[in-house]
C-alpha cells in the first residue's frame, strides 16, 4: 500500500497583496501506510488546506507531498492517477451527490477509473456494505434518504474506488454518536481489509483518541504536536496552547487520580476508562 508525505510544505493565498495569509507553514508529516492517522486543530488551524493537498486538488507553495517516495507534481498531467490512489471526502459530502439512483452515484468513481462489470459492481456493493447503505435503497434516488443516509452514499462513493490513503474532512460531522460510530466503524473495518491508510481530521478529541494509531496536531498552520495518542495526550498544556483540550475521559481520570479514585491518568478512550476503572476497583477490594 501507498506510503503519502509532506515536506517542508508551505501554502500562502494571496501572495504579494496585503491580504496574503501563510496557511501552512513548512509542515513535515509522514504519514506512513497501512495505519489511520488523526488530525486534529483548532478552526483555521490549515486541516482542510492539508487534506487537498494530500488529493492534488491544491498544490503547495512550498515543499512535497509525496506518494510511495515520488512528487505528487512531477508530472501535473498524471494528477488524476493520483487522485484515484488518494480519496478524499469533504465536510459535509451529501451535497455532492448528483445521479438519480444510489447505485449510479457510488459506481461514479470507480467508473471513471475504468472499472466494468463484475468488478464494478463488487466495488459497488462492498463499499455500501461497510458505510451501512443497505442493497434496497441502492435503487433508490439518493435525494428521497436522510442526510445520514446520503452521508454514507457519498463515502460509499469514494470508498469504491478502494484508493490505497483515504483522507477523511469531519466525516462525522452533525451526526449522532450512534451514526458517527457506525459510518467510521465500518470505514476501519474496510481500511483493514485493504491494508490502506486513513487520514481523519476531526474537531472531536475522542474520535481522534478513539481511531488513530497517530495524531499530528495543528495549530496557526504548523505542526504543533505529533505522535502516538499516549505522546499526544501526555503534554495537556501544549494542547492548551493550541486552544485544544484532552479527552472527556482523561480529564475524568485525572479527577479521580487526584481523589484516590484511580491509579493513573493514561486513559484516552472511554472503552479503556471503563476497563482500568474496573481493574481498580477489583484490586481495591483484594
Amino acid at each position: 500500500m501507498s506510503a503519502i508525505e509532506v515536506k517542508n510544505v508551505s501554502v500562502i493565498y494571496g501572495s504579494g497583496t496585503p491580504f496574503e495569509k501563510k496557511a501552512l507553514d513548512n509542515v513535515s508529516i509522514d504519514f506512513g501506510s497501512d495505519r489511520v492517522v488523526g488530525i486534529i486543530g483548532h478552526t483555521g488551524s490549515g486541516k482542510s488546506t492539508l487534506a487537498m493537498l494530500l488529493n492534488g486538488l491544491g498544490k503547495p507553495t512550498e515543499g512535497e507531498v509525496l506518494l510511495d517516495g515520488t512528487n505528487i507534481w512531477e508530472n501535473p498531467k498524471e494528477i488524476n492517477k493520483v487522485r484515484f490512489k488518494v480519496g478524499l471526502v469533504f465536510q459535509y459530502p451529501e451535497y455532492q451527490l448528483f445521479e438519480d439512483s444510489v447505485y449510479k452515484d457510488i459506481a461514479f468513481g470507480p467508473k471513471n477509473m475504468g472499472m466494468e462489470g463484475e468488478a464494478l459492481d463488487k466495488a459497488v456493493r462492498e463499499a455500501a456494505a461497510f458505510c451501512g447503505v443497505s442493497g434496497d435503497i441502492l435503487g433508490k434516488s439518493p435525494f428521497e434518504l436522510s442526510g445520514g443516509q446520503r452521508r454514507r452514499v457519498a463515502i460509499a462513493g469514494v470508498a469504491a474506488m478502494t484508493p490505497e490513503v483515504l483522507v477523511l474532512d469531519e466525516p462525522a460531522a452533525g451526526l449522532d454518536p450512534a451514526g458517527r460510530e457506525e459510518i467510521i466503524g465500518g470505514l476501519l473495518e474496510l481500511r483493514r481489509k485493504q491494508k490502506s491508510t486513513m487520514i481523519i481530521i476531526s474537531h472531536s478529541m475522542e474520535d481522534i483518541a478513539k481511531y488513530s494509531d497517530y495524531i499530528v496536531v495543528l495549530d496557526r498552520g504548523r505542526v504543533h504536536l505529533q505522535g502516538t495518542p499516549a505522546e499526544v495526550f501526555s503534554h495537556a498544556e501544549k494542547l492548551f496552547e493550541a486552544s485544544l483540550d484532552l479527552p472527556q475521559v482523561t480529564k475524568l481520570f485525572v479527577e479521580l487520580t487526584k481523589r484516590a479514585l484511580a491509579d493513573n491518568t493514561d486513559v484516552y478512550t472511554v472503552e479503556a476508562g471503563a476497563l482500568r476503572l474496573k481493574k481498580f476497583l477489583e484490586d481495591k477490594a483484594k
